[in-house]
């Protein structure tokens, strides 16, 4: 979609181009994330956070007049290798219930770190009204969760969405059941059809069936709307009013925020094969497999999870249907049971790593010190629960879970490299 979005600005004349270039809003995020990020492991490639926001200022308070925040209903990120040769968006369910780190909430006061839902994040960071906070929380958010560096943020509102879409004369979806939402204003019968305005932003805003099914949506329809774009827009003035739309919804970090940077970046992915542009989603299950009264959020599947992010953080494209095959049977956290020893000798450290993965879910059986301190962390498992001790190695970075003949259950010797705050 950001390639539909500037490509064919530079043949505009140079007063629409200065028009559009001052529509970018800019806010600058680095002072609110702070320095404990991770490191960039693939220099030339790029990490983009792209949040869908539906703030109730203006003229989205339509939208919503019972929320006071600024709300998050679309989160993703796209990355560009450093070869430019393919291309891959991760979406994020907005239930997805991970850890929230500390944020600098705009008012004057800091939230502690504690786990909800991710979207919570942008509400939490933009408690002020401002983008540059709510960005920052959501960029702190993933980065924590995915070991992923963010290089840039867009934020996308929802009356730009519309003029996009209206410019185009619609998108043509094609929804195998029917789609009655009073809150998202919609009523659709199934079957292909051609939907505007109001009616697009239902489509891809309503949670009809499952938050997985709605991200499905959204990503046919991105593509669907990239695709028209790139075909319809060659008469000035479809092309100005899509622009208007496009710019006037967008906020971005300062260096993004200009026709310019984002018309470099647009022709870069317009050289992107499409069969090798990947649209995914995180692999989730629902939270109530781990914890039976939660019937609202799901959970991020593991190791599958931390293969996803580690192939990207390494520049490495993902093979998505290999990705889907190994997430067709998930290994609850509930049902990885882990005897977890201290190996440092400071004392308690086994108990607030035990603390730590009960959060995540997983079941603790007991813990002890190790008969000798251990400057590597370890995973050990007897012959039969390989995935159960792969399933944990994947929320410590850099664990390796080893078979263990001797072994009794899986077990988890906790090392000095082990830095509590990257346990997932």
């Amino acid at each position: 979609m950001t390639s539909a979005v500037v490509l064919g600005v530079a043949g505009v004349g140079a007063w629409v181009y200065q028009d559009l270039n001052d529509n970018i809003k800019s806010a600058d995020v680095d002072d609110k994330i702070g320095g404990d990020r991770p490191e960039n492991l693939s220099p030339g490639s790029k990490n983009i956070l792209v949040v869908g926001s539906d703030s109730r200022d203006g003229a989205n308070a339509e939208y919503g007049k019972d929320l006071t925040t600024m709300q998050s209903d679309t989160l993703m990120v796209l990355h560009v290798p450093a070869n430019r040769e393919w291309a891959t968006v991760v979406s994020f369910p907005r239930d997805s219930w991970v850890e929230v780190p500390a944020c600098d909430k705009g008012d004057g006061s800091t939230s502690e770190p504690h786990h909800y839902k991710i979207n919570e994040a942008f509400a939490l960071g933009g408690t002020s009204g401002e983008v540059a906070g709510a960005a920052a929380c959501s960029i702190k958010t993933v980065e924590a969760n995915t070991g992923l560096r963010i290089d840039h943020f867009m934020s996308v509102d929802f009356q730009g969405f519309k003029g996009m879409v209206d410019a185009l004369d619609g998108i043509e979806v094609c929804p195998e059941q029917a789609i009655h939402s009073k809150k998202a204003r919609l009523d659709m019968e199934p079957g292909c059809q051609t939907v505007g305005g109001e009616k697009a932003l239902g489509y891809v805003r309503v949670r009809y069936g499952s938050d997985i099914g709605r991200i499905g949506r959204q990503q046919e329809f991105m593509d669907a709307l990239a695709e028209k774009a790139q075909a319809k827009l060659t008469s000035p003035k479809a092309l100005y009013g899509f622009l208007q739309s496009a710019t006037k919804s967008l906020t971005t970090d300062p260096d993004l925020a200009g026709i310019k940077p984002l018309y470099g970046l647009a022709s870069e992915l317009k050289g992107i094969p499409s069969d090798r542009l990947t649209f995914l989603t995180v692999p989730n299950y629902p939270r109530e497999a781990d914890v039976a009264s939660d019937k609202a959020n799901v959970v991020w599947q593991f190791p599958q999870a931390t293969e996803l992010f580690a192939a990207l953080a390494r520049d490495k494209e993902v093979d998505k249907k290999r990705l889907e095959a190994d997430a067709k049977n998930p290994v609850y956290a509930s049902s990885v049971r882990v005897q977890v020893l201290n190996g440092t000798g400071v004392s308690g450290l086994a108990g607030t790593v035990a603390q730590k993965l009960r959060e995540a879910g997983i079941t603790v059986a007991g813990t002890g010190n190790a008969p000798q301190n251990s400057g590597t962390t370890k995973v050990t498992y007897p012959a039969g629960l390989e995935k159960q001790a792969q399933a944990l190695a994947a929320r410590l970075p850099g664990v390796r879970a080893t078979p263990d003949s001797a072994a009794g259950a899986v077990t988890l010797v906790v090392g000095k490299d082990l830095d509590l705050d990257d346990i997932r």
